[in-house]
């Protein structure tokens, strides 16, 4: 019996096309990609420690796209996380920030063609 052959699928990119990575990454696309994974590996990763590294965790992000990792500092209907306790002062800070960033991503994102990438 002979099997159909299947197509692998399509791989996920980091980075858009243009103008879609600029309009969603700002001024700095580069810098909203390292804040974004840096925030996320944060909230993953305790001072206390973590079975998985914050090296890897922030790696398992950064090979995201921006709308991907803009829905790892969200909840399902697109309102930002708590942010975690073991994260205070200048931290908490800069998480606020990066969900603020997450937030618009998000928004501006779903009116963008831009299929498993989106």
């Amino acid at each position: 019996m002979q099997h159909r052959r299947v197509s692998a699928a399509h791989p996920i990119a980091r980075v858009l096309p243009e103008p879609y990575e600029t309009v969603l990454g700002g001024p700095d696309p580069e810098a909203t990609h390292h804040l974004l994974a840096s925030v996320y590996a944060d909230f993953l990763c305790p001072p206390s420690g973590h079975s998985i590294s914050w090296q890897d965790c922030y790696a398992a992000a950064q090979q995201r796209p921006l709308p991907h990792k803009a829905g790892f500092l969200l909840d399902e209907c697109g309102n930002p996380m708590p942010v975690p306790a073991h994260m205070e002062g200048e931290a908490a800070g800069l998480a606020r920030s990066a969900q603020a960033t997450a937030v618009r991503i998000r928004r501006e994102s779903r009116g963008m063609p831009l299929g498993n990438q989106g």
